[in-house]
């Protein structure tokens, strides 16, 4: 089990993004993370990994504390040095049973080509082969439908629903509500810097109708005025 207790982050003095949030992830699932624009999802996995430090709280994992060693982490936005190709890039991760060309058999890419002329899509599944390739236990992976086509969609999909059955536990953001609710055994709401509340595989269609619902009551006025 891995446990958030309490985490409060913030960007300098009183601007809270996280405000003494708390979320329980069951190991050897995937769990998808949902809320609108500026509700903390990036934030909440930089805190996770790592990236940000959290003012209080503590995140732990079978009572012991979480570090980088157990986990992977793709950002929003990946960076690559400029000049290189996509097999220099991935050579530097270790892994020696990493066989290269048979992943790129689903990732098909030019692996000998500079990164620096390859698309957003190209860039995100060079990345996310990245990621794979460091074979961690937990993989957070913030926005990794983004850029990519549907056919690449749908492969990572299997690929991530394949993993979680190898044993991995998986984080995951989207700002499309449908690509996890087909892919997740839990999704989390975030709103206003916490956990509003959890829903299980059963509860996904009455999760995402409330969603759209509170949404649509949100703007319809605005738009009604408008129009």
């Amino acid at each position: 089990m891995i446990s958030i207790d309490n985490i409060t982050v913030s960007y300098g003095e009183n601007n809270y993004v996280l405000k003494s949030l708390s979320l329980s992830i069951e190991e050897h699932e995937i769990h998808g993370i949902v809320g609108l624009n500026g509700s903390g999802k990036s934030t909440l996995l930089n805190t996770l990994y790592g990236l940000k430090k959290a003012n209080s709280g503590k995140i732990s994992i079978n009572q012991h504390r979480l570090t980088k060693k157990e986990m992977a982490f793709l950002a929003t936005e990946n960076f690559f040095y400029s000049g290189i190709t996509a097999r220099e890039y991935l050579s530097l991760f270790n892994s020696p049973d990493y066989d290269i060309e048979q992943w790129n058999a689903l990732f098909t890419l030019p692996l000998d080509d500079f990164i620096d002329g390859f698309s957003s899509g190209m860039k995100k599944k060079l990345a996310l082969m990245g990621v794979l390739k460091q074979d961690k236990p937990i993989i957070i992976l913030d926005e990794p439908f983004n850029g990519l086509d549907i056919e690449s969609c749908r492969m990572v999909r299997s690929l991530l629903l394949a993993l979680m059955k190898k044993g991995k536990t998986i984080i995951v953001t989207s700002h499309i509500i449908e690509t996890l609710t087909n892919l997740c055994n839990q999704i989390h709401y975030l709103e206003n810097g916490k956990i509003k509340y959890s829903r299980t595989k059963e509860q996904f269609n009455d999760f995402q109708q409330n969603i759209f619902e509170e949404i649509e009551k949100r703007n319809e006025k605005i738009i009604r005025d408008l129009i």
